[in-house]
């Protein structure tokens, strides 16, 4: 049995992309949730990884501490399943989106996190922001063009994953998007792996002040 460490799914997009590509093919895990920041949270991962970071794939003697590596890991452990596109050309390119999500868009990352169950309208935006917006409506737009949809390579697998928690996101902050962006956004937040991981955090009611900028951190207005 495999067995998946995550943080809590209100805030933890690193762990939210292994779960929800697991549990959309069916793939059996255990799952352990760490508080993100506590104590336990740091002394239950230091014996594990040095990186001391989640999303963490356990497989026997096998520590996976990346959630990039994880699906690298599944794609080959479980061939039979879609994760990556069986084309050669679109698998290359769903490498790159998953790249570019794994790396960029630092300001989004930081004036938009990811909180589930709140509703931010409008709050986090700067032209920083638009502009990792856009790029990501672009590289989008140009994957479902190619691909013809419904989801950026056709059926839903590694891509859609890694870009599941910035369609939550863009629920939680609700930015002005074109017309098929705000379709994929809504298609995905509909799929039923991603459905059950936006639920189980809506249900967590586990408020952590340094993943609450908006809300709960006297420094901020």
């Amino acid at each position: 049995m495999l067995n998946l460490i995550i943080g809590n799914k209100n805030y933890s997009s690193w762990s939210m992309r292994p779960w929800v590509l697991m549990r959309h093919f069916n793939i059996a895990f255990a799952e352990r949730k760490l508080r993100l920041g506590s104590a336990e949270f740091y002394a239950n991962l230091a014996p594990i990884t040095p990186t001391q970071t989640v999303p963490v794939l356990i497989d026997a003697d096998l520590v996976v501490p990346d959630s990039l590596a994880i699906v690298e890991c599944l794609a080959e452990r479980y061939a039979h399943h879609r994760i990556w596109p069986a084309d050669a050309a679109q698998r290359a390119r769903a490498r790159v989106l998953c790249a570019s999500m794994h790396a960029g868009f630092q300001s989004l990352r930081e004036h938009m996190p990811m909180n589930i169950e709140a509703s931010l309208q409008g709050m986090g935006w700067s032209v920083a922001v638009q502009r990792d917006i856009d790029r990501i409506c672009t590289l989008w737009g140009a994957a479902l063009q190619s691909s013809a949809g419904p989801f950026l390579f056709g059926e839903f697998g590694a891509a859609d994953a890694f870009y599941a928690p910035i369609c939550a996101r863009f629920r939680t902050y609700a930015p002005r998007l074109p017309d098929a962006a705000a379709a994929y956004v809504q298609r995905v937040l509909d799929t039923p792996a991603v459905r059950q991981w936006c639920d189980e955090a809506r249900a967590e009611h586990d408020f952590i002040v340094d993943d609450e900028p908006y809300r709960l951190r006297p420094d901020w207005t």
